[in-house]
């Protein structure tokens, strides 16, 4: 996992994104599209059109990093072009990479009483 403090939002950009773009297309896009200031240290995510690559830019302080995830398998939940922006917890992300519906996932069965 990407090692970013834990105030530090995660950015979706509903819709589909040009894989193509690199470092610069992508901060161009956060700015624009989700109005939001590439350099403040938080994560911005894009899916591809085929919904199996997903991209994620993340100023560090020092420099732009940019991960990139390919599923063999399956395809990345994604949200819909009309959400627009949206904003998800690290957990969440970290439910979103491992191809897990992020947005409604299985909690594990807990017990009705002890003993």
């Amino acid at each position: 996992m990407i090692p970013v403090p834990v105030s530090t939002r995660v950015w979706l950009a509903a819709g589909v994104t040009d894989m193509r773009k690199g470092f610069d297309g992508l901060s161009a896009l956060a700015e624009k599209v989700l109005e939001q200031d590439p350099f403040s240290g938080h994560l911005f995510v894009f899916r591809g059109r085929r919904g199996d690559l997903i991209k994620v830019i993340w100023w560090d302080g020092q420099g732009a990093c940019l991960f990139a995830k390919r599923l063999e398998k399956g395809r990345f939940v994604w949200p819909s072009p009309a959400d627009g922006r949206i904003v998800i917890t690290q957990a969440q992300l970290a439910m979103l990479l491992e191809g897990i519906d992020w947005r409604a996932p299985q909690r594990t069965w807990r017990p009705l009483v002890a003993g």
